[in-house]
């Protein structure tokens, strides 16, 4: 185990049952790393409990006048120091060898579960707790993960020291062997009450965090309303409960130091008093004296890994019950109940008992087709999807993509989506991921050249500037360039700023627009990609989609009559339930309720001619004239 052999191919599939099991899991998996730390670390600790042997034979050597003897304790001392130094050296090598491995590792897993759930991570976790999980946790984790290594080592050291007092000394090291358990477990009473006033501390915390980031992020409303001063007093209260829930630990920390430091104090005063009475009494030899006490005194370094220990565990197991519980989320259902033991499957989740059965990708041209809502794409044709609750858009747009989604309050997932006749569900993720594309309504640029942003898996038959020139996106180029250093004249070597700040709403949306083309997938599926742009974009847009996308399966979910309009069928999803398509101005005619969800106009009662929303005649045709004209002058702009 080396840090050089990270990122790990396979980070392994975690036992995330709970947070102790996930612990022990990580444990497991570095035993190689642990033995070579445990190794360094009785040679370090062995060697600092030997000097005070090396010393207690010197001064025997001294008091007997034996040169030689006291040249082979001088020799002794010598190679005391060198085991002493190599070890140290190499026990922080290891120890941090293995923390920066085991926090390597589960960032490994935590991003693995991200990309594998996708949107469906934050409905069912706030996406705060796995930023929390993947940066302070990982590295408590990784702390605990540490610190096994040298706790075993300095306790097997502490043990063969008592051990050897009880030989060197027996009179004075019985009594070393009874105190040092004694100070080893002399704190344990306390750790659960330790434990709990830091966790208290970590969710005050957690909460003024919180706090915080949703007054940064609303902060231009708040000024607009005059609340900066509410929330500011909101955050101030909540500072001071995490300053007094961070006292009240310190505290409970701190009388547990106090234990660790008064408890060997008295432990040496027992052994200096009790040992004087011995050599007095001419039972034990001022050289073994001064053996066992600097011993003792040696001793209370490696006694700090067991208060160590102690802090990182009670730290690091909440921590690892939150990476539990991400990690144990699965894709569906199935996933979830196979999931039992940790195993070596290859299917995600907390472990399979069995490999499950992949079936091939289908052939390229199938239909998509929704179970849930019956709606059918056919293949090679740019369909419209109408649901008029942005919700279920939003729920559908990810069904589509393969990401299964509770049912209503329950913990059921709908059914699998097919492409071709086989479902999503069933196919390996990459191969679902590569055959059907979801790009939601807040897409989100990464920070980077325009370059680095098309740089993503692709089929290679659709060129960023096709893309480009299909999204509209000429100003967005002009304006990069614009911002652009001196000396920067090709717009795709322009940097985009974190999440596009630079650019408008509608400059965000049809970069990543222009993004999901480039991909060229087999299905794409766009839910309201245009609403931030002006209608006669709009417009322009819609004919690039549908002529770069010819002969592909386009979905595309909005309400836009532009968009409605340029699809070759339209389909109106009314409460759960996909109705017969049709084309845009036939739905606009004959379906009062996709009329009512496209023109939004208010009920009339007074309407007795053409049917308006609700079924009712509307003399004039008013709304559906007055929108075809609309159209007709778009069309003509464009």
């Amino acid at each position: 185990m080396q840090i050089s052999d990270l990122p790990y191919p396979d980070p392994g599939v975690p036992d995330a049952r709970s947070g102790p099991r996930f612990l022990l899991w990580l444990g497991r998996g570095q035993l190689g790393g642990q033995a070579k730390s445990l190794a360094w670390g009785l040679l370090h600790h062995c060697g600092i409990a030997g000097l005070p042997f090396a010393v207690g034979f010197g001064v025997e050597a001294v008091v007997k006048g034996d040169g030689r003897r006291l040249l082979l304790v001088g020799a002794l001392i010598v190679l005391l120091g060198i085991a002493i130094s190599v070890g140290d050296a190499m026990l922080h090598r290891t120890a941090v060898t293995n923390w920066i491995t085991a926090a390597a590792r589960v960032q490994q897993l935590l991003a693995r579960r991200t990309a594998e759930l996708g949107a469906a991570l934050t409905r069912r976790v706030a996406a705060g707790e796995v930023v929390a999980v993947s940066t302070g946790d990982v590295e408590k984790i990784g702390w605990f993960v540490e610190a096994v290594s040298r706790f075993l080592a300095a306790a097997l050291a502490i043990v063969i020291v008592c051990v050897g007092l009880v030989v060197y000394a027996p009179a004075l090291g019985v009594v070393v062997a009874v105190g040092m358990p004694v100070l080893a477990l002399a704190s344990l009473p306390l750790l659960p009450r330790a434990t709990r006033r830091a966790d208290f501390q970590r969710e005050k915390a957690g909460r003024a965090t919180e706090l915080a980031s949703d007054t940064v992020a609303g902060l231009r409303v708040l000024r607009g309303i005059g609340g900066e001063e509410l929330f500011l007093g909101r955050y101030r209260e909540a500072s001071q409960q995490v300053r007094s829930a961070a006292v009240r630990s310190a505290r409970m920390w701190a009388l547990i130091s106090a234990i660790q430091v008064f408890l060997p104090g008295l432990l040496l005063i027992t052994v200096v008093w009790y040992g004087s009475s011995l050599v007095l009494a001419g039972r034990l030899d001022i050289g073994e004296l001064v053996a066992v006490f600097s011993a003792v005194s040696l001793m209370l370094y490696p006694l700090r890994n067991v208060e160590e220990i102690a802090m990182a565990y009670s730290f690091s197991r909440p921590s690892a019950q939150r990476a539990a519980r991400v990690l144990s989320l699965t894709r569906t259902d199935a996933e979830a109940e196979g999931a039992a033991e940790p195993g070596t499957g290859s299917g995600i989740g907390i472990g399979i008992g069995r490999d499950p059965v992949v079936p091939d990708a289908p052939a390229p041209g199938g239909d998509l087709y929704d179970p849930e809502t019956g709606l059918l794409v056919p293949a090679g044709r740019l369909t419209a999807v109408v649901c008029g609750d942005p919700d279920v858009a939003g729920r559908l747009a990810e069904r589509l993509g393969g990401q299964p989604v509770p049912t209503g309050g329950g913990t059921a997932e709908e059914p699998s989506v097919l492409l071709g006749g086989v479902a999503l569900d069933d196919l390996a993720l990459d191969t679902a991921r590569t055959l059907v594309l979801v790009q939601d309504k807040d897409p989100v640029l990464l920070s980077g050249t325009l370059r680095e942003l098309f740089d993503v898996p692709a089929s290679g038959g659709v060129e960023p500037a096709a893309a480009l020139a299909a999204a509209q996106c000429a100003d967005v180029l002009e304006a990069l360039l614009q911002s652009a250093p001196d000396g920067v004249t090709d717009p795709m070597d322009a940097r985009i700023t974190e999440r596009g700040r630079s650019l408008s709403g509608g400059q965000c949306q049809r970069l990543a627009l222009a993004r999901s083309l480039v991909t060229d997938p087999e299905v794409l599926v766009l839910d309201e990609p245009t609403s931030a742009v002006d209608s006669h974009t709009e417009a322009r847009i819609a004919d690039g989609i549908r002529a770069l996308r010819t002969g592909r399966t386009t979905v595309v979910l909005a309400s836009s009559p532009l968009l409605l309009d340029r699809a070759d069928r339209v389909v109106l999803v009314h409460e759960g339930r996909a109705l017969p398509p049709g084309t845009h101005r036939e739905l606009l005619r004959d379906e009062p309720r996709y009329r009512a969800v496209v023109t939004r106009e208010p009920d009339r009662p007074d309407r007795v001619g053409r049917p308006d929303r609700v079924g009712r005649p509307d003399p004039s045709g008013t709304g559906m004239d007055r929108l075809e004209e609309e159209l007709t002058e778009i069309e003509e702009s464009a």
